[in-house]
């Protein structure tokens, strides 16, 4: 009965890492969900400095943010899909962070 479970659980991982693996490579060709305009510093004469990103996860993308930008202030989500595109969806701060994926 042991090996029975055993198999089953082996299969069951396997299967999982082909799904996680299939998934990453549909998510490659999937169109990014929303834009981010991201307030990364101040220039010298006191204006925003801000890069644009198209993103599809907001939480990889926080910590992205934290990775290459440490200093980033806040970021603003807009729609880029749908009926909604160009619209403010959310935006978060260093202290206001997404608690999730999506908005």
């Amino acid at each position: 009965m042991r090996c029975q479970q055993v198999s089953v659980n082996r299969r069951l991982f396997y299967s999982y890492i082909i799904f996680d693996e299939w998934y990453k490579e549909i998510e490659l060709f999937m169109p990014k969900k929303y834009k981010a305009i991201v307030k990364v510093k101040n220039n010298l004469d006191g204006t925003a400095h801000c890069v644009k990103y198209r993103v599809s996860d907001l939480m990889k993308f926080t910590q992205f943010l934290d990775k290459k930008w440490s200093s980033w202030k806040w970021f603003n989500v807009y729609s880029n899909i749908g009926v909604n595109k160009g619209g403010q969806l959310a935006s978060f701060t260093k202290n206001k962070r997404p608690e999730s994926k999506f908005v």
